[in-house]
């Protein structure tokens, strides 16, 4: 269960929206950052403090693969395995570190340093291929570089990412993607300023059509092409094939004479003026 400080931030979370089970992405963020991964005791405060049953949290904790029910190590490892990186080596990339850490996708080494997975695409298509670590990308990782950049992570000497800055933990930045900005005020970046559900759109039972304020739209015009359409209402599906009404009979040659496609007059044949 939440602790007394991260249930107030948790209450926070909540207060954003006016929908309260739009929370619960971030909110199981949060369970990840106390607990390291998606325990029991969070779907069960997750789901009341929203209001939804355990089902309804489990069903969202097990379709997005950042949610994990097994304990992460202090970073998660990424290798990027979706074509534009496997056509340039992720496949050697990920085996690598697969018999160089000696665990398989969502393992963690015994020592709980790290945890492996492959994964889809991480967005950094033309830095392939990208290997992450807590979510930040390191381009064009050769397998050697990858075993580097891992050994590295493990003594706790994480390098620079090609963009960003190291990271601290996978706890770390489950806490920024709770949308709650650093743990640590020293570390980069700045707690959000987030709107709650008071300044944001109207409670449910007071907003849709009818509602104070809302604006009446006007009945739709009658878009059939006006070619198309007949005084009582009826457009081309009344008429047939090329302007043909029901009475000519598939096949005929005469036309509707009110219809745009009648150009010549039963007179006339093919190839007159």
């Amino acid at each position: 269960m939440f602790s007394p400080e991260l249930k107030e931030k948790a209450q926070e979370l909540v207060d954003r929206y006016p929908v309260g089970r739009s929370a619960l992405l971030p909110l199981l963020h949060l369970v990840q950052h106390q607990d390291g991964y998606i325990t029991d005791d969070g779907i069960t405060e997750c789901a009341q403090l929203l209001k939804l049953t355990k089902a309804e949290v489990n069903a969202v904790a097990t379709f997005y693969s950042m949610y994990k029910r097994a304990p992460l190590g202090r970073h998660l490892v990424s290798v990027c395995t979706n074509f534009a990186c496997q056509v340039r080596g992720a496949g050697e990339v990920y085996q690598r570190l697969h018999e160089h850490l000696g665990v398989a996708h969502n393992e963690t080494t015994s020592d709980s340093a790290v945890t492996l997975e492959h994964a889809e695409c991480l967005g950094n298509c033309d830095g392939a291929p990208i290997v992450s670590v807590d979510y930040f990308n390191y381009e064009c990782l050769s397998p050697d570089a990858a075993v580097d950049l891992v050994d590295r992570v493990i003594a706790g000497d994480v390098p620079p990412p090609t963009r960003g800055y190291p990271s601290g933990g996978i706890r770390d930045m489950q806490y920024r993607l709770a949308g709650l900005g650093p743990v640590d005020a020293a570390q980069p970046g700045a707690i959000p300023d987030q709107a709650t559900a008071a300044d944001a759109a109207p409670p449910v039972q007071d907003s849709g059509p009818g509602a104070p304020g809302a604006v009446d739209a006007a009945e739709p015009a009658d878009t059939k092409p006006a070619e198309f359409a007949d005084a009582d209402g009826g457009g081309a599906e009344r008429r047939g094939p090329e302007g043909m009404t029901p009475a000519s009979g598939e096949g005929s040659s005469e036309r509707d004479p009110e219809s745009p496609g009648a150009a010549r007059t039963q007179d006339q044949e093919p190839g007159d003026g």
